[in-house]
């Protein structure tokens, strides 16, 4: 079969099972579960994939193609649903959109009605949609894999520089090279085994102890059980593991400088999202039932995901047609993914304590048209007639940690905005993960209790108004971001005159910063003289943002919600932790808040009793449906979580 009539994608399919054993959805019926195996068919040579790195490397067919595997599910509605195809780009090979818009429990294998939440997709007759797309992912936990050829040209081995950093919670012997227990190791080469470098520094700045090689090895440990046999241990040789005599321990960022080999063509993930739903959507022998309009979600890892599908044209199919209609983007913040040779796709974009030099932030940071100012590069992520509707979201902590402000400011901090088909909505005062069933709030190995406002009901509402923009013509909300012009995204100078004397809130020394860095090296530098602009969002007398979309708990508060928290002593003491919030408790009591000196009202002050709180949350909730920001269902949800003081997530009580 010649290159021009094999398609590019083929499903096998393995099985169909009821979903919740036949449970039918209102408005929509039935649903069934098809799992399958994609199998692709690339061409090296095409056009459309010349920003695959190292495709050229990878092993061909007698076709000239280059082959790969991967896993999909469907959940589709028996009768056909709405014709409308939601793809879940899974985070790290994990199913997330049904927990997410549904408030469901998580699970990768969703099966039962429990695992339908709410049953909000179904009840909107959507045909779900996962595909494995990172292709560096070992199998557990019932992940979706993407089985990816190794670039090998002519069967030789590739090598290369690399690197790889640690940090750990707690004292730990061994760990994988790529950190993470989930994903593949780029293996040391014999060479690598005697040349690499280890080092270790306090701080991402600070200067870099090297710890002499006798002290650390290429191994694992293994054994440590309970029981008889396995109670003994063993050091084993490992091309895939580093092991420290003394323990990778907390408080230090350890950074391995080591010989590689084996890369991965991880670059193939998008070329599979590509033909996998264009397969689905014009295919009229594909199994998921006939599709009128495609629309994807991703969060975090998978909303920069997006970010690189779009901005490479994986958005239009081999055909020139229109893969996606309409993508949402979630707390992706200014990045992109990064498939260059030895990439961990695993590894989070760059924040301000860990994984600083991650290359996942580079410009283009914005989806409109700017000017790079310290190089005078012009470009931006959305450049094509293929080009999707967007609504890109995010959290204040993606303008603390993820450099957010660069999505819709130009380099040097002043306002750009956004083109006419993306729309851009800050979730004021809440952290990069919301779990839609969380509880009362820990500090983890952080200073203060993590943010606890609830915003899961958010997503809904964005879909139904993509799906109204896509389908109907009808204009989205407009963008709620903070911006110059109005004073409500500032310099951290600003922020910091602004941010109430709170209690015991160490507060963070400023956002993470970026700088322009050559990833040419190895490891990574940066040229801390010439830096992007990373603006933060204004706060109120309560410390709360005032740009964006204020959910419920944020309109009607009983704390002040950041997007930030800081580590605490012995783990990186002040530095931003990750992506997590906080949690800051107005005092329960005038005769409280005179004790502990805050200047916030306290919350006897602001509300007669639970009654008038939770009065206050209806009218907040009535108002987002209003803007359609929210779903009108979603209101009551928001009443009963407010009762009893939004209990467990606020833990005080009012005389």
């Amino acid at each position: 079969m010649s290159l021009l009539t094999e398609p590019s994608v083929r499903l096998e399919v393995h099985s169909r099972v009821p979903f919740a054993v036949g449970h039918r959805f209102a408005g929509t019926g039935a649903y069934e579960v098809i799992s399958a195996t994609a199998h692709y068919a690339v061409d090296p040579e095409a056009t459309a994939h010349s920003s695959i790195p190292d495709l050229g490397l990878a092993p061909r067919d007698d076709t000239g193609r280059v082959r790969f595997s991967g896993d999909v599910e469907i959940l589709r509605p028996v009768d056909g649903g709405r014709r409308r195809l939601f793809f879940d780009w899974g985070n790290r090979g994990n199913k997330r959109a049904v927990q997410y818009f549904c408030d469901a429990p998580h699970t990768n294998r969703p099966r039962t009605l429990a695992d339908a939440g709410n049953g909000y997709l179904m009840r909107r007759g959507y045909t779900v949609v996962f595909g494995a797309w990172q292709g560096d992912l070992l199998a557990g936990d019932g992940r979706l894999l993407l089985d990816l050829p190794v670039a090998k040209p002519d069967g030789t081995t590739v090598r290369g520089l690399t690197t790889a950093e640690f940090i750990v919670e707690q004292p730990t012997a061994s760990l994988p090279l790529s950190r993470w227990s989930s994903t593949r190791s780029y293996p040391v080469s014999e060479r690598g085994v005697h040349s690499a470098r280890l080092t270790r520094r306090r701080y991402p700045h600070s200067a870099p102890d090297e710890l002499p090689t006798g002290t650390w090895r290429f191994a694992r440990l293994q054994g440590g059980g309970t029981d008889l046999k396995g109670r003994s241990t063993a050091l084993v040789p490992s091309r895939h593991d580093l092991h420290l005599d003394d323990g990778f321990q907390p408080g230090w960022i350890y950074e391995l400088t080591y010989e590689a080999e084996e890369p991965l063509v991880l670059g193939l993930g998008l070329a599979a999202v590509r033909d996998l739903v264009s397969h689905l959507r014009h295919d009229p022998a594909q199994p998921a039932g006939p599709v009128d309009y495609t629309y994807g979600w991703g969060r975090s890892q998978t909303g920069r995901a997006i970010r690189d599908f779009i901005y490479h044209g994986f958005n239009e199919d081999l055909q020139g047609r229109r893969v996606f209609d309409g993508l949402l983007p979630h707390v992706s913040g200014a990045g992109r993914l990064g498939i260059e040779r030895f990439t961990n796709l695993t590894v989070p974009g760059g924040q301000q304590y860990e994984d600083h030099l991650s290359p996942a932030d580079a410009f283009p940071f914005a989806y409109a048209e700017t000017v790079d100012h310290l190089t005078g590069e012009r470009d931006a992520i959305m450049k094509r007639t293929s080009d999707p509707k967007v609504l890109h979201t995010q959290t204040s902590t993606e303008y603390w940690q993820r450099r957010g402000s660069l999505v819709h400011t130009t380099t040097d901090g002043q306002d750009l905005g956004f083109p006419p088909n993306v729309r851009g909505y800050l979730w004021s005062s809440s952290q990069h993960v919301a779990d839609p069933a969380a509880g009362a709030p820990t500090k983890g190995i952080c200073n203060h209790p993590e943010n606890v406002v609830a915003t899961s009901a958010l997503f809904r509402a964005a879909l139904d108004a993509l799906d109204a923009w896509v389908s109907e013509g009808v204009e989205p909300p407009p963008s709620a971001v903070p911006t110059v012009a109005d004073g409500t995204l500032v310099t951290m100078g600003e922020w910091s005159r602004q941010f109430p004397a709170v209690p015991s809130a160490l507060r963070p020394h400023g956002p993470n910063e970026l700088y322009a860095a050559d990833h040419s090296t190895v490891p990574p530098s940066a040229d801390r003289s010439r830096h992007y602009t990373v603006l933060v969002p204004a706060v109120d007398a309560d410390g709360n943002e005032t740009a964006g979309v204020r959910a419920p708990m944020v309109a009607v508060p009983l704390a002040t919600y950041t997007g930030w928290n800081t580590r605490a002593p012995g783990q990186g003491h002040g530095a931003l932790h990750e992506f997590s919030g906080s949690t800051f408790p107005f005092a329960a009591t005038e005769d409280e808040r005179s004790i502990t000196g805050d200047p916030r009202p306290s919350a006897q002050r602001r509300y007669r009793d639970s009654a008038d709180y939770v009065a206050g949350i209806r009218a907040a909730a009535e108002d987002l449906v209003g803007r359609r920001l929210l779903i009108a269902e979603d209101v009551e949800g928001a009443v009963a979580t407010a009762g009893n003081w939004s209990f467990p997530r606020h833990c005080f009580e009012l005389p």
